[in-house]
């Protein structure tokens, strides 16, 4: 083996950490770029990206346990408590501890988080037209990132 021969095995077993060949990293790059593609959307209706799921469910659900809405979201209470509070504030929704159980916190849709739906309901059409892909590939995708989150 001559020098040649040992600088390119020794490249190879790096052949691995080179970006592309990282599944990660398109993932967390089209993370950042749909992120950056909703919030001229979402800055219209004074939400961040998170309170905008937050809401999602609750117009889909009126009521939810802290608890139960981090585990929708993938989200720990430390990340919602705060976001919570902020959203409490600008009225969207409420928080309260269950009469049955002190440790836990219902959150409930207030009537102006229900009236900001009327306003938000065309943004997943218009964020639909910014991605480029057609139904199948979407449902696919949609599919296969779902099958990360729960595996």
């Amino acid at each position: 083996m001559n020098c040649t021969d040992e600088i390119k095995c020794s490249e190879d077993r790096f052949e691995k950490l080179k970006l592309k060949n990282q599944l990660c990293f398109p993932m967390y790059a089209a993370s950042r770029e749909i992120l950056r593609k909703y919030t001229p959307l979402l800055k219209q209706l004074d939400l961040t990206y998170t309170q905008y799921i937050v809401m999602m469910v609750l117009w889909e659900e009126k009521s939810v346990t802290v608890g139960d809405l981090g585990k929708k979201l993938f989200l720990d209470t430390g990340t919602l408590s705060p976001l919570l509070k902020s959203m409490e504030k600008k009225r969207l929704l409420t928080r309260a501890r269950d009469p049955s159980d002190e440790r836990i916190v219902r959150i409930c849709i207030t009537g102006e988080g229900e009236e900001l739906r009327n306003r938000a309901v065309d943004v997943p059409e218009k964020m639909g037209g910014c991605l480029k892909l057609s139904e199948e590939e979407a449902a696919t995708l949609y599919n296969l990132l779902y099958r990360i989150l729960t595996h």
